[in-house]
């Protein structure tokens, strides 16, 4: 595989075919990359949303009413919308479910090795809330990381993608009982494959050039 091709490749679609719908195989794999993408100190500080209901959609789209409404067709015409969602804190509780689910995963050789994975994991997450105070921001930029890695295994299952930060947060908060469960939305990424009225598929794509953005050492 030439993973380049599909990053030269992939774009922002703006407009779906609202005809198009995932294979359950395309949506089984998009959840593996979600559930698999990387993170710092392995994290997974996210939970995802995913509407691929008429239903589901619609309560999305809920957030792209008004000042949005320009991201409202893309929601509903997607086959499958991922609503982004970052943890507000990582919690003595959740540190612990992950460490839990790293033992059943085989990763620790015995006691001393999960304390020590509790004991970096732990630092790392006081070190954001209480020295540098940007645990919010921290987290969420884990959560981007899915972002990418979700646009470009898109791209590599040719399925089309936009992704959208132009929505109502207290909206879709509101709808999807975020607060209750210690989420935030951060992003929403619309899936499917793009209509003939599409625009920006016959636009070329366009990047600074490589020496102006890569210093080789």
């Amino acid at each position: 595989m030439n993973i380049a091709h599909y990053a030269k490749t992939r774009y922002t679609t703006k407009a779906f075919d609202p005809d198009f719908t995932l294979s359950p195989d395309q949506l089984e794999q998009i959840e593996t990359l979600l559930r698999h993408s990387p993170s710092s100190t392995n994290s997974q500080p996210w939970h995802f949303f995913i509407a691929g209901s008429e239903e589901g959609k619609a309560r999305v789209a809920k957030a792209t009413a008004d000042g949005y409404a320009f991201n409202q067709a893309k929601v509903l015409n997607a086959s499958h919308v991922v609503v982004f969602c970052t943890r507000i804190a990582l919690d003595d509780a959740y540190l612990q479910t992950l460490l839990d689910q790293e033992e059943r995963d085989g990763r620790f050789a015995g006691a001393e090795a999960r304390a020590g994975q509790l004991k970096t994991r732990s630092l790392f997450a006081d070190m954001h809330r209480f020295e540098l105070r940007d645990a919010s921001h921290w987290l969420e930029k884990q959560v981007y990381l899915a972002v990418g890695t979700l646009l470009l295994g898109a791209s590599a299952l040719e399925i089309d993608a936009c992704p959208i930060e132009g929505f109502d947060q207290r909206a879709l908060s509101e709808e999807l009982g975020l607060r209750e469960k210690g989420l935030v939305a951060s992003v929403i990424v619309a899936l499917g494959r793009r209509s003939d009225k599409d625009f920006n598929a016959k636009l070329p794509k366009s990047r600074l050039p490589a020496d102006s953005v890569i210093t080789r050492l």
